[in-house]
């Protein structure tokens, strides 16, 4: 690295011929006689990172889009451990497990995560930069005199065994033919069937075709196969995906009792208040997404989250992020009749074998309703009702509707003519969303993620009087979902507005809402609506079904699940107060 310690990433998809003329142009090294920009045999783009200076930022600023991007390299970024092809994303760091102890990994979305995780499993060669792969002899050397010298000289020896859940479980169905019970038991070296499948409450579907099962099965089912393995090492990438509230916490509880006398385990996770129940250890990761990532220090899991969310890691002096995430003390919102917008009378909808019954309720200017409750017990039925796309007598007739649903569709749009009329929108929507990048892409080309906050700023530019989200934080990072939550509030309160969300994310539904519809009943057989109620109300009757109690971080006010059984816990549970305002 030079002086300037900047780095090219090149994006050899979007570099045209005219990308090409400009960066070999205007290239200040190849003005003065040095090779900066060339174009190698292959016809791709490419510079040697060592000659990479802020100057080169003239060539991004001639471009449209993302084909070429000069950022600065954190100062801290230490040893570049993996890269994907000459300018392509870079890894800097590895994160190592911690035996007895449960280790996670936070950061944004394409930072590396899944990439360090692939690393430390033994399922991806590290190149250190080079075209060919150095193999783990060479992570030997570099982690010499440190616990990961005999760690990966071990998984380098074979000598450790890992147990590895991937982040896109939905191709589990291409790789598997048979049943659920079938693929268990076929993996089961535990002799822990019955145990497991009572933990991840899988015996509903242990019968069926692995390639019917839904997203959240499907995961749980992931999640059994990889517990079930005798590993030394149990890594889970983003193990929550696709699971309500309820499924999330005794998903945690299964993870954690992995963990144990020279047992190790990592997790990726974006939910925060998940990550911070489950793990004893963080490593905080950031850099650039889609150019290079930074594996942090090992920190315990209450500082490396609070730090992740202060945008500031203390023992490396790096600020990562110009502001820090903190959250408001609670307070009972009041309201007048002057300030309603609608309500509905109270109703009951039948399908199939299910039947739902819901309250009625009322809804005011500036209003966040936070929508609670397991998956199957019909919240999307009754978004679907207020929004009059299922025939009912709960239809809002009298106000406009703008809605996101659950299930994302893409189609051959530009992003920009998909949001018609975004221009007005750009500080309120565009940018907290952070699309301003994908307007000239089309939206069958976007991730998850993207195609998620697309969906998110197409319902908030339309002009409604009632938003109806379901499932925003889905796909999202830490960051984009805290992001999401700030656009949606603040579009709300600018135009005297509601938004009704549906989130199993809770402190994703703690930062947005200030009042709650909290379902209770039998998943796929019947469910019942209770609200629009107070936060602490809502929490209450929440929490307290589920068995856990939330105190509140003294830095920044953060949801936090108490240690089941701990003092803390055992006094909110005795004072009724479930949820710590």
């Amino acid at each position: 690295m030079s002086d300037e310690n900047y780095i090219a990433v090149i994006d050899q998809d979007e570099v045209t011929d005219e990308v090409k003329q400009i960066a070999v142009n205007y290239d200040p090294v190849n003005r003065s006689g040095g090779e900066g920009f060339h174009v190698d045999d292959d016809g791709e783009l490419h510079i040697d990172d060592e000659k990479v200076m802020e100057a080169h930022k003239i060539i991004e600023h001639k471009i449209q889009g993302d084909a070429i991007r000069i950022l600065p390299l954190a100062s801290k970024a230490g040893q570049l451990i993996h890269e994907y092809g000459e300018n392509g994303f870079s890894l800097h760091g590895v994160p190592l497990p911690n035996f007895d102890q449960t280790v996670g990994l936070i950061g944004e979305n394409a930072i590396g995560k899944s990439t360090a995780l692939q690393i430390v499993a033994g399922l991806l060669q590290p190149n250190f930069g080079g075209d060919e792969g150095y193999g783990f002899d060479r992570l030997v050397d570099e982690y010499k005199g440190s616990a990961g010298q005999s760690f990966f000289s071990s998984l380098a020896d074979d000598e450790i065994t890992v147990g590895y859940k991937p982040q896109q479980v939905d191709q589990i169905p291409a790789e598997f033919t048979g049943t659920v019970k079938e693929l268990l038991r076929g993996v089961d070296e535990r002799d822990a069937y019955n145990d497991v499948v009572d933990d991840l409450d899988l015996h509903p579907v242990t019968d069926r075709s692995v390639k019917d099962l839904s997203g959240g099965e499907l995961q749980r089912v992931a999640i059994a196969a990889t517990g079930l393995k005798d590993a030394d090492l149990y890594l889970f990438d983003e193990p929550t995906s696709y699971l309500d509230i309820t499924q999330r916490i005794s998903v945690s509880r299964f993870i954690r009792s992995l963990t144990g006398s020279e047992k190790a385990v990592m997790v990726i996770e974006h939910d925060l208040i998940v990550l911070d129940y489950l793990t004893d250890l963080v490593h905080v990761m950031y850099g650039e997404s889609n150019a290079y990532g930074v594996t942090s220090q090992v920190k315990a899991s209450k500082q490396g989250i609070n730090e992740y969310l202060a945008g500031y890691l203390s023992d490396e002096h790096v600020k990562f992020r110009d502001e820090a995430i903190s959250f408001d003390k609670r307070s009972e919102t009041r309201y007048s009749e002057p300030a309603l917008v609608t309500s509905w009378e109270s109703f009951s909808h039948e399908y199939d074998s299910f039947s739902l019954d819901v309250d009625g309720g009322s809804i005011y200017k500036k209003d966040v309703i936070g929508v609670l409750g397991e998956n199957g017990i019909g919240k999307s039925t009754m978004m679907q009702a207020l929004s009059g796309e299922i025939d009912t007598d709960a239809t809002l007739d009298d106000v406009d509707i703008s809605y996101k649903p659950q299930h994302l569709e893409d189609e051959d749009t530009l992003v920009r003519l998909y949001l018609d009329g975004f221009e007005q929108y750009r500080h309120s929507v565009i940018n907290p969303l952070s699309v301003e990048p994908l307007l000239d892409k089309a939206l069958d080309e976007l991730s998850g993620g993207q195609l998620q906050r697309v969906k998110i700023a197409k319902c908030l530019l339309r002009d409604a009087d009632v938003y109806l989200l379901d499932e925003p934080s889905a796909y999202l990072d830490v960051s984009q979902r805290l992001q999401a939550s700030k656009a949606i509030k603040s579009v709300m309160e600018r135009r005297e507005t509601v938004a009704v969300v549906i989130d199993h994310d809770l402190l994703f539904l703690d930062y947005i809402a200030n009042r709650l519809l909290v379902f209770d009943g039998e998943p796929g057989i019947e469910g019942e609506a209770h609200g629009p109620m107070a936060m602490k109300e809502g929490m209450n009757m929440f929490l307290r079904d589920l068995g856990v109690t939330f105190r509140r971080d003294v830095e920044n006010n953060r949801p936090r699940i108490n240690k089941p059984g701990s003092q803390k816990d055992k006094e909110q549970k005795r004072n009724g107060e479930y949820y710590y305002t």
